[in-house]
């Protein structure tokens, strides 16, 4: 058992955890902000792949009947290349699984991912979204392939090129069925993902070795087809931290 010190420390660590998070990064205007509790709620957003999307008790589904195939699901916004996202996730099928989140997705010319001159993308096949006609940074926070089981660590990748930049710590622990709070912060050229305000994610790009920086664009939920994880509560705000700083 932990002594009084020991846990007067700990206590203390934790304090200056959550106050380094909240003088680090400042959210400024609420731009989206969606429940995922219903059909209606998600009308407008895009799924491409063989994915269905059902609602229970508030959260948002999302699977491949039989295993048929990867999908992934946009919200159709485009938000700014600074900004800061939550949302909560909870595993339905420890099993196997994988769960990717896309930001500051863009055509290479900087068009939108849905614009009419983009190639169409209906089925899922990840080499669309890291080796195609689109522009993006995503992160595998859940990694439990049936091809790679029980990986834990996340990673983060800059595509076009599927370039591996950052190998993380352990993302959602694969045998989880807890509910789990995704903040993704992307502040200028740093990107840093939380769960349960637990650091998972921290890089800098240089905008030089894979490319220019990565702006505005879309974001958007990615599973494996061997995958089932309810969602709920997105949020994204502008990330003001910037302008905090500068007054």
């Amino acid at each position: 058992m932990r002594n009084p010190v020991h846990k007067a420390f700990f206590a203390i660590l934790l304090l200056i955890t959550f106050k380094s998070f909240a003088q680090e990064f400042t959210k400024g205007k609420l731009l989206y902000s969606n429940s995922l509790a219903t059909s209606e709620k998600v009308n407008d957003w895009i799924l491409e792949g063989p994915a269905k999307i059902e609602f229970k008790n508030n959260w948002m589904h999302m699977y491949s009947p039989n295993e048929e195939g990867h999908h992934v699901f946009w919200c159709p916004k485009d938000f700014p290349g600074n900004f800061i996202a939550e949302w909560e996730a909870q595993n339905q099928e420890i099993d196997a699984g994988l769960c990717i989140v896309f930001f500051c997705a863009k055509g290479l010319k900087g068009e939108s991912i849905f614009d009419s001159s983009m190639p169409k993308r209906t089925t899922g096949i990840f080499t669309d979204y890291t080796k195609g006609a689109m522009n993006d940074y995503h992160i595998s926070y859940y990694a439990n392939g049936r091809d790679n089981p029980n990986r834990e660590t996340a990673n983060l990748r800059k595509n076009k090129g599927f370039n591996l930049v950052q190998t993380g710590e352990i993302g959602i622990p694969v045998q989880s069925t807890a509910i789990h709070k995704l903040k993704l912060v992307k502040n200028e050229n740093k990107i840093i993902l939380y769960i349960d305000e637990r650091k998972v994610i921290d890089w800098t790009d240089d905008g030089v070795k894979y490319g220019k920086i990565l702006e505005e664009g879309k974001i958007g939920f990615r599973q494996m087809q061997w995958t089932h994880f309810a969602y709920r509560n997105f949020k994204v705000w502008e990330n003001s931290t910037n302008k905090a700083t500068n007054k």
